[in-house]
C-alpha cells in the first residue's frame, strides 16, 4: 500500500503478549542471562523485577530503558545480530501464534493498512514485525552513533501515552488521514491508545484490562 496521502483503515497491534506469546522485552534479557552475556544473578533479579512493575502499571521506563539497553552498547552491532538470530529460533519461534498470523491476515485482506506499536525496542522486535509481514513498526528507538549502541534512548519512547504521540506523528510524516483504526492489545499500560482508536480490542488481556474492557463494552479475544 503506498502511504504518502492516503486516506484509509489501519490495524494497529501491540506485540508482547498480544501477537506473541509471551514478552520479548523480557524473554530477551532472560536469553542474555542464559548466553552468559550479562550476569546473571543482578541482571536477571532486575529483569524480572522490571517486568513485574510493568504488569503493576507503575514501570519506570526510563529507569527500564536505562538497564535494558546498556547490554546492546556494550557489544559490536554484528554481534548482537547474531544474539538476536539465536533468540528468534530459540526463543521468539515458538510464541508464535497461529491466530495472531490469521488475524493480521484478515486485516491485510480487508486492504487495511498494518501497524505494530511496541514498548519494547527496534533491535528486539523489527525481525518478529517481519515474521508476521509487517513492515510499519513503531518501537522505541535505540540510539546508535558510529555503528553502535550507545545505551541511550532515541527520541520518545514507545510506552503508554508515548505510543499515541509517536503515532500521531507517524501519520503526520506519511500525511494519513485514518479512516478507521483498530488497537489490538493485552494491556492496561496501553489503555491511552485504546481510548484513542475507533475499535479498540482487549487481547487475552490483564485482569485490569479485562475490567475495564468489560465495563466499555470492549470486544475480548483469544489468541493462544
Amino acid at each position: 500500500m503506498e502511504l504518502s496521502g492516503a486516506h484509509c483503515a489501519i490495524a494497529i497491534f501491540d506485540l508482547d503478549n498480544t501477537l506473541i506469546g509471551g514478552d520479548s522485552d523480557h524473554t530477551w534479557g532472560q536469553f542474555l542471562v542464559t548466553e552468559g552475556v550479562v550476569d546473571r544473578n543482578w541482571y536477571e533479579h532486575q529483569n524480572d523485577r522490571f517486568y513485574r512493575d510493568y504488569k503493576q502499571g507503575t514501570l519506570d521506563i526510563d529507569a527500564f530503558l536505562d538497564f535494558a539497553l546498556q547490554p546492546l552498547s556494550e557489544h559490536s552491532y554484528d554481534d548482537l545480530v547474531t544474539l538476536r538470530d539465536r533468540f528468534m529460533a530459540r526463543c521468539i519461534e515458538p510464541m508464535i501464534l497461529p491466530k495472531a498470523l490469521a488475524l493480521v491476515e484478515q486485516h491485510r485482506d480487508s486492504g487495511h493498512q498494518l501497524l505494530i506499536i511496541t514498548a519494547t525496542n527496534r533491535f528486539v522486535t523489527e525481525l518478529i514485525a517481519k515474521r508476521y509481514g509487517i513492515t510499519e513498526l513503531l518501537a522505541t528507538e535505540p540510539e546508535m552513533q558510529d555503528g553502535r549502541f550507545t545505551g541511550r534512548v532515541a527520541g520518545v519512547p514507545c510506552f503508554q501515552a508515548g505510543k499515541i504521540r509517536r503515532f500521531h506523528d507517524w501519520l503526520s510524516a506519511r500525511n494519513i488521514n485514518a479512516a478507521e483504526t483498530w488497537f489490538y492489545s493485552d494491556s492496561h499500560n496501553d489503555l491511552p491508545l485504546l481510548n484513542e482508536v475507533d475499535n479498540p480490542v482487549a487481547v487475552d488481556p490483564d485482569q485490569t484490562l479485562s475490567d475495564i474492557a468489560k465495563q466499555r463494552n470492549w470486544p475480548q479475544i483469544s489468541l493462544r
